[in-house]
């Protein structure tokens, strides 16, 4: 709320359907079982918003979400699990640098692990989260390293988890193991390398985070002093400069909860139109998809 840009004013007082919440997706093989990709700040809003994450009727204590999966340790991805602290079980997946963060700070011991399981996940290791009662899920996830950095507040401290930089930004193949379908979600990417590039190729569907239109963005917004690459955000003027990913569906709601960051979700702008000509869909929250 304290930004003051012009696209954040005209959202905030006349245009309120330009305001979004932060990148996180929920994903089921079966719509009744839901895993939480990221758990963002403005989980609890995104919760009451969507139906189908909503306790069965009659239940006291029930939840339809059996795992949250994290792709990396920002605030932005772990702070919404402070809203999960009711006592439903659930299981939290996470590369072992993130689980090292959450068990460094105390506060996090909300979740209580007699409830939340803590289950650690590695790079290029593919794995099938489990439901509640430990039956399978029918999706297979497979994690990999992107470009990226560790979180931000721990700049200039030493890890909880040691020098080791592995892990700390996952991608993620998200495959239907009935259909053989899948996705990617992608989120504070610093750039698509070769490597990415590759992986992507032929994916029916993927959610990618590009949080900045141009890597000085933050600083021409006079909101910061150093490159937004700094912060590891992907600069998507460039990317449509040099055609990285070609036509995936684009999941435009910035990992940094800015809007001026987002000058793409006005409809006005010529960066969104830009975006939109090159084959990227912006979706509001609530949106679906099937595979």
């Amino acid at each position: 709320m304290e930004c003051g840009c012009p696209v954040c004013r005209t959202a905030r007082n006349e245009h309120p359907e330009l305001q979004s919440t932060q990148a996180s997706i929920a994903i089921s093989a079966d719509g009744e079982h839901w895993f939480l990709i990221n758990a963002s700040p403005d989980l609890r809003q995104q919760l009451i918003a969507t139906p189908q994450l909503h306790p069965k009727a009659g239940e006291l204590r029930h939840s339809p979400i059996a795992g949250v999966i994290l792709t990396n340790g920002e605030i932005d991805a772990v702070a919404g699990l402070l809203s999960m602290r009711e006592g439903s079980p659930f299981t939290l997946y996470a590369h072992e640098r993130v689980l090292a963060i959450l068990k460094s700070n105390s506060i996090f011991n909300v979740l209580n692990e007699k409830n939340v399981k803590r289950q650690p996940i590695a790079v290029d290791q593919a794995f099938e989260p489990a439901l509640s009662d430990g039956s399978p899920s029918g999706i297979e996830i497979l994690p990999f390293e992107v470009p990226g950095k560790g979180a931000w507040y721990l700049e200039g401290k030493a890890h909880p988890a040691g020098g080791d930089t592995v892990g700390d930004t996952l991608g993620l193949r998200i495959l239907d193991k009935a259909s053989g379908k899948y996705l990617y979600f992608v989120a504070a990417c610093a750039r698509v390398t070769d490597d990415l590039k590759s992986r992507l190729q032929g994916a029916a569907l993927v959610f990618f985070d590009g949080t900045v239109w141009r890597d000085d963005e933050l600083i021409s917004a006079a909101s910061a002093t150093r490159p937004d690459r700094a912060w590891t955000y992907f600069d998507v003027r460039r990317a449509r400069r040099h055609r990285e990913p070609r036509r995936p569906r684009y999941r435009a709601q910035g990992v940094f909860a800015y809007q001026q960051l987002q000058p793409r979700l006005a409809a006005w702008l010529d960066e969104r139109k830009t975006a939109e000509q090159a084959g990227w869909h912006i979706p509001a929250d609530g949106m679906e998809i099937t595979l």
